[in-house]
């Protein structure tokens, strides 16, 4: 059966309701950027959801931010066309949009049902999120700090303190690949892909036609050329890969692949099989090695913000 989403009502930090009768329906909100926002289900998926839905019942609280809808866009769309009830919950802890988008990352950065790829982009968004939300904290604190007079001082905004004390950027390609659960190696090729891929061969990511080793790749072509090997379908994506990879490193590329690609279909698999043990043992030496680093790196920071709030202090009581 499939999962109708995530376990949240139980939080200490939300607010659960009922949902009224369908016939007078509670105003709930649907933003686009919210609904767009994570990569939708598949057909499938969603044939199964509604199939759970229409069986068991909308198990899963919709979670909501006032009256917007965050999370549980699809089961709100499927109760709505069969005029099923729902729970909703609110989410207590959201003072910005910023905080929906971090809490939707992490809500699905948990999920199994999510390829590499997918993990990768919304480990990097979350990594742009946080380091823009710390470096700006840590601004607002060196500028009040900086000011004359203790009612400017006074009027340090309570959300910035907040965010520098507690939110932990991942400040290096290890911190994404460790959120992510794919090597460092993964991250900088999902990189690559984001800056250069046409919008056709992202998509062929997505839907699997290509590995992210190969997208990475053929992203290295011009743009019409990356939409040709698209349109040419999985054998001239992997044939467009190969060139690159050939022209990049001469015949030794060609020879060590003789192997593994005699055929499309075998290539695809057994490039993307060492891909995934390659994360798996990448996984093991990740937790070990960056888990200092990073400690290291919020430690710094926070001994940062406890120095500015010091000194703050001093000019309070001047």
């Amino acid at each position: 059966m499939a999962s109708q989403g995530c376990e949240i009502a139980s939080s200490p930090k939300m607010r659960a309701h009922l949902a009224k009768d369908p016939n007078q329906p509670m105003t709930i909100t649907v933003l686009e950027e919210l609904r767009i926002y994570i990569d939708p289900l598949t057909p499938e998926e969603h044939q199964a959801l509604e199939r759970s839905i229409l069986s068991e019942g909308c198990r899963d609280a919709l979670v909501l931010w006032g009256d917007i809808l965050v999370d549980g866009h699809n089961r709100y769309g499927i109760c709505q066309q069969h005029g099923l009830p729902f729970n909703t919950v609110q989410n207590t802890r959201f003072k910005s949009m910023e905080d929906v988008h971090l809490w939707m990352i992490d809500q699905h950065l948990g999920r199994r049902s999510l390829s590499d790829f997918q993990r990768g982009v919304l480990a990097l968004r979350k990594k742009e999120i946080t380091a823009e939300r710390a470096q700006a904290a840590v601004t607002a604190l060196a500028e009040a700090g900086a000011g004359i007079g203790t009612e400017f001082a006074a009027n340090i905004s309570a959300d910035a303190q907040a965010a520098a004390a507690t939110d932990q950027p991942l400040t290096s390609r290890e911190g994404v690949a460790k959120a992510a659960r794919i090597s460092s190696n993964t991250v900088v090729q999902i990189e690559k892909i984001q800056k250069s891929a046409a919008p056709e061969l992202v998509q062929a990511v997505k839907a699997g036609t290509i590995s992210i080793n190969a997208a990475a790749a053929v992203s290295s072509l011009g743009h019409d050329e990356q939409v040709a090997a698209v349109a040419g379908g999985k054998k001239e994506l992997q044939q467009a890969a190969k060139r690159v990879r050939e022209s990049k490193s001469g015949g030794r590329a060609a020879k060590a692949e003789a192997g593994t690609e005699s055929s499309a279909e075998a290539g695809s698999k057994t490039e993307e099989g060492d891909a995934d043990q390659r994360n798996r043992e990448a996984q093991l030496q990740l937790l070990q090695s960056t888990v200092l680093e990073l400690t290291a790196e919020n430690k710094a920071l926070k001994d940062q913000v406890r120095s500015l709030q010091d000194q703050l202090a001093q000019v309070q009581q001047s």
